[in-house]
């Protein structure tokens, strides 16, 4: 394929435009001094870089796309940040981290594969005791996440939500676009056809 054709239908574009958002909730956090920040579920790494760039620490990243991995992987080099983040294949049930290793647990993009409650039970004794979970999910699981942070003696220090037309207008819409865009064309190859069947439902 071209080119021309995988950059056509390319999710990371896409989330791309979803890094403000990333921005908005790591400054939510309190300042702290290169906190070491472990990326649970990466994918392709838009997220990871950007945190690694605004926090000037470590981002440690794992999930188990190897496909997604060499991506990042690929753009850890080219962006020259082999020294502040490091990529695993490693699945958030089965972590094998020392107690109290984190500053910062990042779950971004997770929700609809995880256990709320036993994921907050189980991920808590990773992160130092200053230090902190950022989560984000659905709206409709908000209240979810909020009980279950409360009986697991997390403190809440703030939450946003992103309305159901930011989903539209930021990735869905630009996503059909590219979708009508291959449509049109006279002749496409099984793989753009492929593409196509993957995405339009």
């Amino acid at each position: 394929m071209n080119n021309k054709t995988t950059s056509i239908i390319d999710r990371d574009i896409l989330r791309k435009r979803f890094l403000k958002y990333t921005r908005k909730a790591y400054h939510m956090i309190p300042r702290i001094e290169h906190p070491h920040i472990l990326d649970i579920g990466c994918g392709a790494g838009i997220q990871t870089l950007e945190l690694a760039q605004l926090s000037k620490g470590k981002v440690t990243a794992i999930d188990i796309d190897e496909q997604e991995l060499q991506k990042l992987r690929d753009r850890v080099k080219e962006n020259k940040l082999q020294d502040s983040i490091e990529v695993k294949n490693c699945s958030f049930h089965d972590m094998e981290f020392p107690d109290e290793s984190f500053d910062i647990i990042w779950a971004e993009g997770i929700g609809g594969f995880i256990s709320i409650k036993s994921s907050m039970q189980k991920w808590k004794r990773f992160i130092k005791s200053s230090g902190f979970l950022l989560l984000h999910d659905n709206a409709e699981r908000v209240t979810q996440y909020l009980n279950a942070g409360s009986e697991y003696n997390y403190l809440i220090i703030e939450h946003f939500y992103l309305p159901k037309s930011v989903w539209w207008e930021e990735y869905y819409q630009p996503l059909e676009n590219q979708l009508n865009s291959l449509r049109e064309m006279r002749k496409y190859s099984s793989e753009i056809l492929s593409q196509i069947k993957k995405y339009q439902n």
